[in-house]
């Protein structure tokens, strides 16, 4: 078991994003479990207080809104135009983590998306 020098997010959508996806993307319309049950966790670098990852949350939302949001339809057209901490926080419930362990035997696989 290794200790990481990440702390990290899990996102859920909410009824709002449900609804969203559904509306935009009927064809591939799912349950509010099925989308839950595919949340979102996303490392950072390490806090060690609460208040450290409100912080960053709030400097990160757009980004992290904006991802989620691609990962379910690309058109961004489609989006919703205001993706500001109060809207993202409406969209998703969010858990911190502020320690991080990796228990795998494997080493991380590492594949830069864009940059954050």
């Amino acid at each position: 078991m290794k200790l990481l020098n990440r702390s990290a997010v899990s996102l859920k959508p909410t009824g709002v994003f449900v609804e969203w996806a559904n509306r935009v993307n009927p064809e591939e319309a799912m349950s509010i479990e099925a989308f839950r049950a595919e949340g979102s966790v996303y490392l950072f670098d390490e806090v060690e207080q609460e208040e450290d990852f409100k912080q960053w949350l709030k400097s990160h939302a757009a980004q992290l809104f904006e991802n989620e949001l691609a990962a379910w339809l690309e058109d961004e057209a489609l989006w919703p135009e205001r993706r500001d901490y109060s809207v993202f926080m409406q969209w998703f419930d969010v858990e911190p983590q502020l320690v991080c362990f990796d228990v795998s035997e494997q080493s991380l696989m590492r594949a830069d998306l864009d940059a954050f």
